[in-house]
C-alpha cells in the first residue's frame, strides 16, 4: 500500500511545515501510542511503554513535547533521554524491555528538517504493516483516554552513560586504543557527548571538534556528510585516523592517516575480509545498488556472497534477514553487524574496523589499497513533488544512451530519493571522465523534465 507519511526513515520535512509540525506529531503520537499498545498483551493498569531520544536540532524540544503528550493521551507511558544517538535510542528499547523506541532527527540534514522514526521492541525499524496501522489511525477520532488511564513521563537516568558503556562491550576486552591519535567529527548532533569518552576510555587519544551544538549548527560543515574539517584536522594533528559522525550517529565515514576518504564502501569490505579471516562472516555480504563495483568484485574474487538491495539501511536489513547473514551497508556510512547490534552504528562500527586493524596488524591504507574502485559520479538534482520519474520518454532515452556507449565498463542508476524532494543520478564507470560527463548529461535532461513538470 503506498505511504501517506512515512517515508523509508520515518517521517521527514521542513519543521513547521506539515507534517512536521506538533499538532502532527501529537496525533503521531497518540497514534502510535494506540497501534502499539494493542499489538501487546499486557495486565490490565498496565501502561506499555515508549522511549522517546532526540539529535541536538532546536526543533526538538516542540517536537518531543508534542509526542510525549500524544503518547500519554494514549495511556502509554514515555522514557526521555534527551540527545541520544539514533542507535542508542535502539539500544535502550530494547535493554529496558519497552514497547517502542521514537528518534526526533534529520540524520544528516540542516537544522531547519527534522523527523519521526520509530523502533520496534527488539531495537529494530518498525515493519511495513505497523508503520501502515499507525498511518491509519492518525486519521482517525482521537478521544484521549480518561484520568486514571493516562500515561506519565520521566527521564531515564544517565542513559549517555549506559550507551557509552555499551559501544564498549562491543569491542574485545583484549583489546585497547592506546597508541592511537584519533580526530573525533560530531557533527554538532547526537554523538557529542557519547562519541568522545567511547575511544578516551578505550585508550586512545582523542582529538574531537564538531561537539558544541548550539541547535542550529548540526551537521554544518562537519560531520559525515562535510569531511573536509576532520580531513584538515587529521592532517594538522598527524592523526591515525578520523572518525566522522553524522547528526544522529548511525553513519561512519573515516579519514585515514594521509588524508585519504574511506567510505561505506570500502569500511564494509575491511570488515567483511576481517570477518571471513576470522571465520564469523556468517555469510554473505548484503550491499546496495549504489555499492561500487569494486568493492562487489573484490568479495567474489574472496568466495563471499554478495546480494544488493535498494538504498536505504531498512532494505539492507530486510536483506541480511532474508538471508540470515549479519554483515551489510552502504557507501554512505551505514554499516549493519547485526551480532554487535539491531541498527546501524557508527560508534560500533568504527570500533570494529580499529579491532580489524588491530588484529590483523595493518594500517587502513595496506587493506585499502587491495581495493580497485571503479569511478563513481553522484548528481543531485532537485525536483518538485510528485515528479514522475519512470513516465519520462527521454529520461529514458537518455539513459538507453549512456549504457550502450558504456557497455559491461559502466552502469546508470536513477532513483528518488526517500528523504529529501531529490533525484539522484549515479554514473559509474573505469574511467572518472566518462563517468562524470554521461552523469552531467542525464542530470541535464532530468533537470529540464522536472522543470517542465
Amino acid at each position: 500500500m503506498p505511504r501517506k507519511y512515512f517515508g523509508t526513515d520515518g517521517v521527514r520535512g521542513l519543521v513547521g511545515e506539515y507534517p512536521i509540525t506538533p499538532d502532527f506529531a501529537m496525533k503521531l503520537g497518540y497514534a502510535a501510542g494506540k497501534v502499539l499498545a494493542a499489538a501487546e498483551k499486557r495486565q490490565p493498569g498496565d501502561h506499555a511503554a515508549v522511549l522517546i531520544g532526540k539529535d541536538t536540532r532546536v526543533s526538538g524540544y516542540m517536537l518531543e513535547a508534542a509526542l510525549q503528550a500524544g503518547l500519554n493521551a494514549a495511556g502509554v507511558d514515555v522514557y526521555l533521554t534527551g540527545p541520544l544517538p539514533t542507535p542508542g535510542v535502539a539500544y535502550l528499547t530494547r535493554a529496558l524491555r519497552l514497547s517502542a523506541g521514537v528518534v526526533i532527527s534529520a540524520s544528516h540534514n540542516p537544522y531547519y528538517d527534522n523527523g519521526i522514526k520509530f523502533f520496534g521492541a527488539g531495537g529494530k525499524k518498525l515493519a511495513d504493516e505497523v508503520e501502515l496501522a499507525i498511518e491509519a489511525a492518525i486519521d482517525e477520532i482521537q478521544p484521549c483516554v480518561g484520568p486514571k488511564a493516562l500515561g506519565k513521563a520521566k527521564r531515564v537516568g544517565d542513559a549517555v552513560g549506559r550507551y557509552v558503556e555499551f559501544c564498549k562491550s562491543t569491542f574485545p576486552n583484549e583489546f585497547d586504543l592506546r597508541g592511537l591519535k584519533l580526530v573525533v567529527d560530531c557533527a554538532h548532533g547526537a554523538t557529542y557527548q557519547v562519541a568522545p569518552l567511547v575511544f578516551h576510555e578505550l585508550g586512545a587519544e582523542v582529538i574531537t571538534i564538531g561537539d558544541k551544538p548550539n541547535g542550529y549548527n548540526i551537521n554544518e560543515d562537519v560531520g559525515a556528510t562535510h569531511v573536509e574539517a576532520i580531513r584538515k584536522k587529521v592532517l594538522a594533528e598527524g592523526a591515525d585516523y578520523g572518525i566522522a559522525l553524522d547528526g544522529d550517529g548511525d553513519r561512519l565515514i573515516m579519514i585515514d592517516g594521509d588524508g585519504s576518504i574511506i567510505d561505506g564502501d570500502m569500511l564494509l569490505y575491511v570488515l567483511a575480509r576481517y570477518r571471513q579471516d576470522r571465520g564469523t562472516l556468517g555469510g554473505g555480504v548484503v550491499g546496495t545498488l549504489m555499492t561500487n563495483l569494486g568493492v562487489e568484485n573484490a568479495l567474489v574474487e574472496r568466495g563471499i556472497p554478495f546480494v544488493r538491495a535498494k538504498v536505504g539501511d531498512r532494505y539492507v536489513l530486510e536483506q541480511l534477514a532474508e538471508h540470515g547473514w549479519l554483515l551489510g551497508g552502504e557507501g554512505s556510512g551505514h554499516l549493519l553487524s547485526l551480532d554487535r547490534h539491531s541498527t546501524g552504528d557508527g560508534i560500533v562500527s568504527a570500533l570494529q574496523v580499529l579491532e580489524a586493524l588491530i588484529e590483523q596488524g595493518k594500517p587502513l591504507s595496506a587493506i585499502r589499497a587491495e581495493l580497485t574502485l571503479s569511478g563513481q559520479v553522484l548528481k543531485n538534482v532537485r525536483i518538485a513533488k510528485g515528479f514522475d520519474l519512470a513516465g519520462s520518454a527521454k529520461i529514458k532515452a537518455k539513459v538507453v544512451e549512456a549504457e550502450a556507449a558504456m557497455g559491461r565498463e559502466g552502469r546508470v542508476l536513477l532513483r528518488a530519493s526517500g528523504t529529501e524532494p531529490l533525484i539522484r543520478v549515479m554514473v559509474e564507470h573505469t574511467q572518472v571522465a566518462v563517468a562524470t560527463d554521461w552523469a552531467e548529461r542525464i542530470a541535464a535532461v532530468v533537470a529540464a523534465e522536472a522543470a517542465e513538470d
